[in-house]
């Protein structure tokens, strides 16, 4: 793989991690500034522009959760939460306040280094887009990125437009979770579907009437998600 070619915010406590990571990420072709506290990270985010922001969740005073939703009411702005917590509830709980993707520590910066450039390839995706498609009332403009529902736009990350644009174009046919995890991932998650599981479900919450009684994206035990009614 080539070089990533991003500038990144690492929001890291550790300096040794800092180190060590911010080295190994600028071989991998990053520009890297960092913040130890989540409080640093939003007075540098007011003035900087950044690409991904790499966030761990064990910070002094603010943490990692709180930063993570205060990005994501702000805006669309890519965050990759980077953390020593493994359990299944500390990583739908870092997905559900917003972040695109979880990563665990200990951690090999090609790997996250490829993370990210699957990251910014959802941002600036490569070729012409499709039409619009319709779900329902549920109108998506490829070209502008923009959803909306009843007339009224609906604000959804890159990650969450990418996953919906995806089912869509499948036209009612069950997309597999491995396959939805590569076409809007980048790459694969070795059986691990809690990522992709949580983004459905916020995704669900933004575009159905009742996300517990979902019409349009619609789960197949066993094989996958399908989104119905498209025109």
């Amino acid at each position: 793989m080539g070089p990533v070619d991003a500038r990144l915010l690492m929001v890291e406590d550790d300096e040794r991690i800092r180190l060590a990571l911010g080295l190994a990420l600028a071989d991998e072709g990053c520009e890297v500034l960092e913040a130890e506290s989540g409080e640093r990270a939003l007075e540098l985010l007011a003035t900087a522009s950044v690409d991904v922001v790499l966030l761990d969740l064990m910070l002094p005073g603010m943490d990692g959760l709180d930063v993570c939703r205060t990005l994501r009411a702000r805006g669309d702005q890519p965050i990759i939460i980077v953390s020593a917590r493994t359990d299944t509830s500390d990583v739908i709980a870092g997905l559900e306040a917003g972040a695109d993707d979880y990563v665990t520590k200990p951690l090999v910066a090609s790997e996250l280094a490829a993370r990210v450039r699957a990251l910014l390839r959802r941002r600036h995706p490569d070729g012409g887009s499709p039409r619009a498609l319709r779900l329902g009332d549920v109108e998506i403009l490829p070209d502008e990125e923009v959803v909306r529902r009843g007339g009224a736009e609906v604000h959804l990350t890159r990650t969450e437009f990418g996953l919906l644009l995806e089912l869509a174009q499948a036209r009612g046919a069950v997309v597999s979770r491995e396959d939805l995890l590569r076409r809007v991932w980048g790459y694969d998650y070795f059986g691990d579907t809690r990522l992709l599981d949580v983004h459905v479900r916020r995704l669900r919450r933004k575009v159905e009437r009742d996300p517990d009684q979902p019409e349009r994206v619609l789960t197949v035990r066993g094989r996958g998600y399908k989104a119905v009614g498209v025109e």
